[in-house]
């Protein structure tokens, strides 16, 4: 430990050397460095004496016998070092105790006879230090809540984490959430290990799991790495997992019968047979996981991916929207770009219904999921449509439209696409639009755009300063963070036309706010844009 800790202040150092003004870099490289800068820093301190005093306070306790004295000076650091002072927290501790006690077979062994009698010395002196306490094991059913705020440093340059975005197990950014069947979010690699040990219940809850069945959290992902980008942080990568696929069907012979029937009536020369069996699957695949894989099983994406050229709108809509309904379930992503799908989506999103266009856009979002879906689709002619229905759609369209772009454009080879696909000027016009109903959407597009050299000329040459100048009181927080990562974009280099304009339309008071209250991004954004503003107006 000692010697990364070595090797951390070595790197902090040598980043810390570098002088931005002799390189010929982007500001967005040196957003990069500095982040990576703030990273090493915070590596730094880290590790410290009370390190240290943890373990040995551990240590001589472990050790000691049941009637031997303690110090309550060491039983008080180590309730407080081991965030172990709530009752809450106590019977967390104490279930999992129990749980490694039922995993040895009632044959506990030295060392869990030891922790348990730890565990007990630090309740007793819980108690005893808070009369007030309720009784341990009256708490024994209550679940331990994992929605307390995690503390912001005002020192540090890290955004704090929301809870929700958080494993309620291992308390890290979520890479790939997963929903368990009680309703609750985790990793993907913490709930597996939790299930592969043996256990039958939520963590969070102590519910029976009625499935084992992990679907992935498309929608929190979503979030997530829209608040990454927002927040200057790479978006966490799903891992690739080694664990075998357990997502097997548990549908009935019955029902898998059904299935096949419908399957036969897909391939049926008759329209309206194809038409309803099309809806039903469609149906069928909304309806739960089980019925998701087994559909995919019985081989039924290849025959709806034919649907998806019918000259029949209504079977057409259907068939997208199965595919849709399919692709929640994560295996079945694979299958269906590995059937060719993405063509036909991107003809439906083209000349479909309103209705299918929509759902078009949806299964877009959904696949570009996985990262290298988003280099296929991307390539696929996707980009344009899906502009053309974030201008014309449905309010429902167009955030489903701007779901998909924004996820599509995380990749760096799609920005330039969807700038030459005419994005900026729909995106200024939702930004002015009654209702500003697409305001966040549109934000948090043109802040990824701007970073890229067509984005920045488009917006500017949309009259971007202007627009945010004009927005820029009324917005909420997130908004206006995201603006001002714009106009700092807008005003590098030999812009300083952007700087007077946005200066005479009142941005002031606003971006000093934000340098004040802003998180740490924000803050540096407003930051920047006021010295500039200081320098050159």
């Amino acid at each position: 430990m000692n010697k990364f800790h070595e090797v951390t202040a070595q790197l902090e150092q040598a980043l810390n050397g570098i002088s931005y003004e002799n390189l010929d870099i982007s500001d967005e490289v040196k957003e990069q460095v500095e982040l990576v800068l703030a990273q090493f820093r915070r590596a730094k301190g880290r590790v410290d004496a009370p390190d240290v005093e943890l373990h040995e306070d551990l240590l001589s306790l472990y050790n000691k016998s049941n009637d031997a004295a303690t110090d309550p000076a060491v039983l008080r650091r180590l309730a407080d070092k081991l965030q172990l002072m709530g009752i809450v927290d106590l019977t967390q501790e104490s279930l999992a105790l129990h749980e490694m006690v039922d995993a040895t077979g009632g044959d506990p062994g030295e060392s869990i006879e030891k922790m348990s009698m730890l565990l007990k010395k630090i309740k007793d002196f819980v108690q005893t230090e808070n009369p007030n306490i309720e009784a341990f094991a009256g708490e024994k059913g209550n679940p331990p809540s994992c929605s307390g705020q995690v503390s912001s440093d005002k020192n540090s340059k890290a955004p704090v984490i929301p809870v929700d975005f958080r494993c309620p197990i291992s308390l890290e950014l979520m890479k790939d959430p997963v929903i368990v069947s009680t309703g609750q979010t985790y990793e993907r690699a913490c709930i597996e290990k939790w299930l592969d040990a043996g256990h039958g219940t939520c963590p969070k809850t102590q519910q029976i799991l009625a499935n084992t069945v992990l679907t992935p959290n498309y929608v929190l992902r979503s979030l997530i790495a829209q608040w990454c980008e927002a927040n200057g942080i790479e978006p966490p990568k799903r891992p690739s997992s080694t664990r075998p696929s357990k997502t097997t069907s548990a549908c009935s012979p019955a029902e898998r019968t059904k299935i096949e029937s419908l399957l036969r009536k897909l391939t049926s020369s008759n329209p309206e047979d194809q038409r309803s069996a099309a809806g039903e699957v469609r149906l069928l695949a909304k309806r739960n996981a089980d019925n998701r894989v087994a559909i995919a099983e019985a081989g039924a994406i290849p025959l709806l991916v034919g649907l998806l050229s019918t000259p029949d709108s209504r079977t057409q809509e259907h068939a997208v929207t199965a595919l849709l309904n399919l692709s929640i379930c994560e295996d079945n992503k694979g299958s269906i770009i590995s059937s060719g799908a993405v063509p036909g989506i991107v003809h439906v999103l083209k000349k479909g219904s309103m209705e299918a266009r929509e759902n078009a856009a949806a299964t877009l979002f959904s696949l570009s999921v996985v990262d290298e879906n988003k280099i296929t689709i991307g390539a696929s002619g996707a980009i344009p449509p899906l502009v053309t229905l974030l201008s014309e759609g449905t309010q429902r369209g167009k955030k489903d439209a701007a779901t998909a772009l924004f996820n599509l454009c995380i990749f760096q080879g799609n920005k330039g696409k969807a700038v030459r696909a005419g994005v900026v000027p729909t995106l200024m016009r939702l930004l002015t639009e009654p209702g500003g109903g697409m305001v966040d959407e549109a934000l948090a597009i043109l802040a990824i755009l701007a970073s890229h050299a067509e984005g920045k000329a488009s917006i500017g040459s949309a009259g971007g300063s202007a627009s945010f100048g004009r927005g820029y009181w009324e917005w909420i927080p997130r908004n206006r963070e995201n603006a001002a990562a714009v106009l700092v974009h807008l005003c590098a280099g030999d812009h300083q036309h952007h700087l007077a304009e946005a200066k005479e339309l009142g941005v002031m008071a606003p971006l000093v706010d934000l340098a004040q209250n802003g998180t740490e991004r924000g803050k540096r954004k407003a930051a920047q844009l006021l010295e500039r503003m200081t320098r050159f107006v």
